[in-house]
């Protein structure tokens, strides 16, 4: 799933390819990805694209005031090409869920891998027309996001801190790769209590989601849709590689499994040396 930095970084692309250009189509290959109704596809039509922003993980495209916005979900990608094809895509008949056209005839595919759809685009007149931008949580890159904001946000939620930073109705952007490389960096076990936090592990904590965050946007940042996957695998520490070494301490990066997912983890960096016990459970093995 794209996270926070493979956002940015695909609004940045968005930004500098469609400076200067307007709209001149927009293909539905999905009848469902499209969650509005009104206004329609065609209102986008002939539209310049005034800007390219970010909330959370929502993209949004401002075209003459018309908002197109999109959320990749788990499964989804944007494919830029600078010479889209001419054969219309038809609804059902590809693998292509939504194009966009551009006036110099390049454009953009929006793909979604695998059976559960989740990818969503809206048409909106603002962003906050949108639910899902409405209900985010601070972006922990902000200016104005401080160690004594985290804190606040932190106390007294009785919660286990990888599901806090999850979360984006409480910290926006942050996914299940990069909860665990922040976590890792802070030498805490993502099934602490949000609230069992004292001032030095959230101090630990706000210093490892600044710094884990801004390193990846800085490798993120300048590179083509095309790698920004690869580019995000290599650099994570723990997440995704179970069975390696820790990069910290040569320790084997250990797995706890969900029913829809699982997390990495380093049992001597952030346990104490005591492995997880796996699936749906906060305990210790004995």
């Amino acid at each position: 799933m794209p996270e926070l930095p493979e956002v940015e970084a695909l609004a940045e692309f968005l930004r500098s390819r469609t400076r200067d250009l307007a709209i001149t189509g927009v293909e539905l290959g999905s009848i469902s990805v499209l969650k509005t109704f009104n206004p329609p596809p065609d209102a986008l039509v002939g539209a310049p694209v005034d800007g390219v922003a970010r909330f959370g993980k929502f993209i949004d495209m401002d075209c003459g005031g018309t908002h197109l916005i999109f959320h990749l979900a788990r499964a989804g990608w944007l494919r830029w090409s600078d010479a889209l094809p001419q054969t219309v895509i038809r609804p059902g008949k590809s693998p292509i869920a939504l194009r966009v056209r551009l006036d110099d005839g390049s454009g953009f595919d929006l793909t979604e891998a695998g059976t559960r759809k989740r990818l969503a685009a809206y048409i909106v007149g603002a962003p906050d027309q949108v639910p899902g931008i409405v209900s985010l949580g601070p972006d922990p890159m902000a200016a104005d996001f401080t160690q004594d904001h985290l804190a606040a946000i932190l106390g007294g939620r009785r919660a286990q801190i990888k599901g806090v930073l999850r979360d984006q109705g409480i910290i926006a952007g942050i996914g299940n790769a990069y909860s665990d490389e922040i976590l890792h960096v802070a030498k805490m076990s993502p099934f602490a209590l949000a609230s069992s936090l004292d001032a030095d592990a959230v101090a630990r904590l706000y210093e490892a989601m600044r710094e884990t965050l801004a390193s990846a946007v800085a490798t993120a940042s300048g590179k083509p849709a095309a790698e920004l996957k690869d580019a995000k695998r290599a650099g994570m520490r723990v997440h995704g590689r179970t069975g390696e070494a820790c990069p910290e301490c040569g320790d084997v990066v250990r797995e706890v499994s969900f029913a829809d997912s699982s997390l990495q983890y380093c049992a001597t960096c952030q346990t104490g040396g005591k492995p997880l016990a796996d699936r749906r459970t906060s305990k210790f093995l004995k």
